[in-house]
């Protein structure tokens, strides 16, 4: 075994080498999510403009059926006559937040 001012320099060389690699490691993955992160941004807004179009062509030719994805509680959210339209804009946005939640689980 070496000197204790070897030893010391060897545990900060092997310290710097981990921890220079975990960072390169960091900095890699990193770099491949913001390189695929705009793809799957335009492919989001892509699906989020066709359900916006299909629910307007929806509402123009006045169907009573809702164009939701989900369950009947999709169907209870419709937004009452008499509400604030703030209010129905922070519950459209809770929802599409869900959605994000619930897509970003599935992939």
């Amino acid at each position: 075994m070496g000197s204790p001012e070897a030893m010391i320099r060897a545990t900060v060389n092997r310290l710097g080498a981990r921890l220079g690699h975990g960072l390169a490691d960091a900095f890699a993955e990193l770099a491949v999510f913001a390189q695929d992160a705009p793809e799957r941004i335009r492919q989001e807004w892509d699906l989020f403009q066709e359900e916006v179009m299909a629910e307007a062509d929806r509402l123009e030719r006045g169907d009573s059926d809702s164009f939701t994805v989900g369950t009947q509680e999709d169907q209870s959210s419709a937004p009452a006559t008499d509400e604030n339209p703030q209010e129905v804009i922070d519950r459209l946005r809770a929802k599409v937040a869900e959605l994000s939640r619930e897509l970003e689980g599935r992939s």
